[in-house]
């Protein structure tokens, strides 16, 4: 009896969303074309980070090197763009993340990560309104904070803010009025304010070349010694110079600085959240999060070039580099450029942040995993009305009010999460096998359908995939008989990808906490990492043997398996990284997510309703135009 119970609330933890790709209709307006998507990547990539944040790493961590760190970065980055492009031109649904993660490897993978990734545009909207309201106080002389000061205090360290923040409340209500009213106007008033913040990051990178010199990155002991006006280098000193020269922190500093500067380039997901609302989304999103992608590295390539052939590295400041830089060659009026700049970049990032928010809210409640009243769409402004103005006010109040600083680490986890996710269902997806006529649709039915429905489809199955149940043997694993994809060879890969999964993050584990004992060269530890590298290598050449799905997409992700295999690695060695704490607060806000969805989402999830009616998966014939399936065919 308890035996049965577990194994039905199993199967229910694991149930894959069927989606119907053969309807494009939507209760979203589809306004939104390519260049919209990538000014919406842009703009919520390329926040107030490249005005900061290069100074920040080229002074601590790598120097004039630092930009390598942002090429190692953005690889890294585009690993992941290139999984979620594959995902928008498979899946051009509203959902982001969490529809891929629900169609490829079950319902409670994809609440955590849509419960993650509300989480993470809740804190980023939060954090960026902050930014926005002290820069602009920074700007008008601190005449907000010192008003303040004196009349309103709240002070509760690591909780609550010194003071409530009221212009990142009316900022964050301005922006949730914006969205509500309508996608296309909040799409131009991003596309004004990127185009902005690209024209000032333009200036910078031209006037950073023109006053730079080239010496800034071939420094030596005795121009450090002229600058610090010091006689001979003490301890302190030569830590803050390192060896001088192009990479005065060595491979480390340049790693080190990677792995900060991959935050920079997180944001462009939210292009994936727009599958309803673009106009052709299986062409716009993936191009879209490529270029936007390209577009912010030649950014903060260039300005981290600038900026260290501007001023030697040791002498950066950290708090406001472009400005000090700009001060240093004399040209010190270039920094009200610098301001407007960041003023715009924070706009498009805060806007970037509340875009895709609502919207996987909205997927969430339309699944019936989040409450009902959530996926309510205006009839006017074609937009998630209840979820906008919900997230909306969660934002306000906690920019309002709370503390944000151990927050924000929190937003890496969800991100990281998710990006790990989207890998995994690529790798999945691409080698599970498609029975139907349409290309759209093919692979969903035979990942998502059973047994039956398979053979209602198409009778010839059976006969093929009883034969394989039988033949599973060491032969199959590594040479499969089929060119294209079985359900065998489909399973196979399933549990090949959760091994590589598994063994990825104990070999980040390995690496993260026994980093001294393996440069130490501790014999036990080297030999428990190769060992697992050897473990890893054999599920990947399994998958690797396994024959590919042939289904015709706009966009493809290349040399599978290792790209995907690779982006899992990189997120999942970022999210080792972060602090106990964090990973505390990350449980504490799970655990209200599974109360939430063990309490409701289970009961009231569509997927499950429509898997207790009788047939209720065979609803329609798919129909595409120009495509003529016969009576064989069914919805997704």
């Amino acid at each position: 009896m308890f035996g049965g119970k577990m194994t039905s609330v199993g199967k229910k933890l694991i149930r894959r969303r069927m989606v119907d790709l053969s309807s494009e209709d939507t209760r979203f307006a589809r306004c939104l074309s390519t260049l919209d998507l990538i000014a919406l990547g842009v703009g919520s990539t390329l926040g107030a980070g490249v005005y900061v944040l290069a100074g920040e790493v080229a002074k601590e961590m790598a120097g004039p090197s630092i930009v390598l760190c942002f090429l190692v970065a953005a690889l890294s980055s585009v690993l992941a763009g290139l999984c979620y492009a594959e995902f928008g031109a498979r899946v051009p649904k509203t959902g982001s993340a969490y529809l891929y993660s629900y169609v490829t490897v079950g319902e409670i993978w994809a609440f955590t990560t849509g419960w993650n990734l509300i989480l993470s545009y809740v804190i980023g909207t939060a954090s960026v309104a902050r930014a926005w309201s002290a820069a602009f106080d920074n700007i008008i002389g601190n005449q907000i904070s010192t008003f303040f000061m004196n009349k309103t205090t709240l002070h509760l360290p690591g909780v609550l803010a010194e003071r409530p923040d009221f212009f990142a409340l009316i900022l964050i209500g301005l922006l949730t009025a914006l969205l509500a009213f309508g996608v296309s106007e909040s799409a131009l008033v991003n596309k004004i304010f990127t185009a902005v913040n690209l024209v000032v990051l333009g200036f910078v990178i031209i006037a950073g070349f023109v006053k730079g010199d080239i010496k800034n990155w071939q420094l030596s002991e005795e121009d450090y010694i002229n600058h610090s006006y010091l006689d001979t280098l003490d301890d302190i000193s030569k830590k803050a110079f390192g060896s001088g020269g192009f990479v005065p922190f060595g491979l480390e500093g340049i790693l080190t600085g990677a792995a900060t500067c991959f935050y920079a380039f997180v944001g462009f997901d939210c292009i994936a959240t727009t599958g309803e609302e673009a106009r052709n989304p299986q062409r716009s999103i993936p191009i879209g999060i490529i270029v936007s992608l390209l577009i912010c590295f030649v950014a903060y390539f260039g300005v981290s070039a600038a900026l260290t052939l501007m001023v030697p590295y040791f002498l950066l400041n950290k708090e406001s580099p472009l400005p000090e830089a700009f001060k240093a060659v004399g040209w010190e009026p270039a920094r009200y450029a610098v301001a407007v700049g960041s003023l715009c970049a924070l706009s498009t990032s805060l806007l970037g942040s509340m875009f895709p928010m609502p919207r996987v809210i909205y997927a969430m409640a339309e699944d019936g995993l989040l409450f009902k009243f959530l996926s309510s769409i205006n009839n006017r402004t074609k937009t998630p009305l209840s979820a906008t103005i919900t997230s909306g006010l969660l934002a306000a109040v906690m920019a309002f009010l709370l503390d944000l600083k151990d927050l924000v680490d929190l937003m890496s986890i969800g991100t990281l999460l998710a990006y790990s996710l989207v890998a995994v269902c690529v790798l999945i997806l691409r080698y599970q096998s498609g029975q139907l006529n349409s290309p759209k649709a093919m692979e969903m039915l035979e990942l998502n359908g059973n047994e039956e429905e398979r053979v209602i489809m198409n009778p010839a199955v059976t006969a093929a995939s009883a034969q394989q149940k039988e033949t599973l043997t060491l032969a199959t694993l590594f040479n499969p008989p089929e060119d294209t994809p079985t359900m065998l060879s489909g399973r196979i890969v399933y549990v090949c990808v959760s091994v590589i999964a598994t063994l990825i993050t104990v070999i980040c584990v390995v690496l993260t906490l026994k980093v001294t004992a393996l440069k130490d060269a501790s014999v036990g530890w080297i030999v428990a990492l190769v060992l697992l590298l050897m473990a890893l290598l054999i599920p990947t050449i399994i998958v690797w043997r396994q024959p590919q799905s042939n289904a015709r997409l706009n966009f493809k992700v290349p040399f599978l398996p290792l790209l995907p295999i690779f982006s899992i690695f990189v997120n999942i060695l970022l999210m080792v990284q972060l602090s106990a704490g964090t990973w505390v607060r990350f449980a504490i806000w799970m655990a209200v997510g599974f109360m939430i969805y063990f309490g409701y989402g289970i009961r009231n999830s569509v997927e499950g309703k429509n898997a207790e009616e009788p047939c209720a998966t065979v609803e329609k014939p798919l129909h595409h135009p120009g495509l003529d399936l016969g009576p064989g065919a069914a919805a997704v």
